[in-house]
């Protein structure tokens, strides 16, 4: 089995750094570029859609320029808007928690600048021939006043939805922000020995090319030999392997503060590559 591979390099809480000002600066380009999105994706073809489907109107015909003016727009500020918003997605950090938080952030300033772009293009919506009836005399279903409402509908849900990212958000930032003080107390408070390997397992997990492990660790403290459980992710070349050193830090203060990193002196890590390289056939 290949095992599973996740998007996103190891993260080191001793050097990661809050997304901060590099997502601000990204965040309102992104918004602003959807907003154009929503506008003229609301003017240039859900308006026509609308149209086409309440009363059968083809609103494609000869007269047709502005909305084909606003479909060209909608595809460029749609382009930006993406490519923005994958920038945001880097402006997090380049590690697993650093990404989910500028996914958050991404899709925060996607929902919140549709519902600014479709909310401003609400008076420019064309109101049907007719209301409530297809020409000449059909009534409407249910689903056909949906689309009716559609020009308020649209808003309101990316409306709500940037919301719920706006929780989630700031949710994710006061985790990350919590989790960076306890990586920092523990790098500049806590002590630093070297500890021996006696178990370890691969997860079968892959991040970026390097394996993930779970490591049984013993190492001395000051009420004697302790012995942790941990995850640790390595270049194949460091992998751990029993009777392997690595770098343990650890607060006296906290018994479950502890952090391991692999050792670059030891000669034994690596030693053991079999046990976690996929097959070549």
């Amino acid at each position: 089995m290949f095992g599973t591979f996740e998007f996103g390099l190891p993260d080191d809480p001793r050097r990661a750094r809050r997304p901060g000002l590099r997502l601000w600066l990204l965040g309102v380009p992104t918004t602003l570029a959807w907003a154009a999105a929503g506008w003229s994706g609301a003017l240039g073809l859900l308006d026509g859609f609308r149209l086409m489907s309440l009363n059968r109107v083809d609103t494609w015909g000869a007269d047709a320029g502005p909305a084909v003016s606003l479909v060209l727009f909608f595809s460029i500020s749609i382009t930006v808007a993406s490519s923005l918003g994958f920038a945001m997605l880097w402006g997090g950090g380049m590690s697993l928690r650093g990404m989910g938080v500028g996914f958050r952030a991404s899709s925060l300033a996607a929902s919140l600048g549709i519902a600014l772009g479709t909310g401003a293009a609400i008076p420019s919506w064309t109101p049907p021939e007719s209301v409530g009836k297809r020409l000449p005399s059909e009534p409407w279903t249910d689903v056909d006043w949906i689309v009716y409402y559609e020009p308020y509908l649209v808003p309101a849900v990316a409306g709500v939805t940037a919301l719920v990212m706006i929780m989630v958000l700031g949710r994710a930032f006061v985790t990350r922000a919590e989790a960076d003080d306890r990586a920092q107390a523990l790098a500049q408070t806590g002590r630093q020995v070297i500890g021996h390997v006696i178990g370890v397992e691969f997860t079968n997990v892959w991040v970026m090319g390097n394996p993930r492990f779970t490591v049984q660790v013993r190492f001395p403290a000051d009420e004697g030999e302790r012995t942790v459980v941990a995850t640790m992710i390595t270049p194949p070349l460091q992998a751990p392997a029993r009777g392997s050193t690595v770098k343990v830090t650890y607060d006296p203060r906290d018994p479950d503060s502890v952090r391991i990193d692999p050792d670059p002196a030891d000669r034994a890590a690596g030693g053991n590559l079999g046990a976690f390289l996929p097959p070549l056939f």
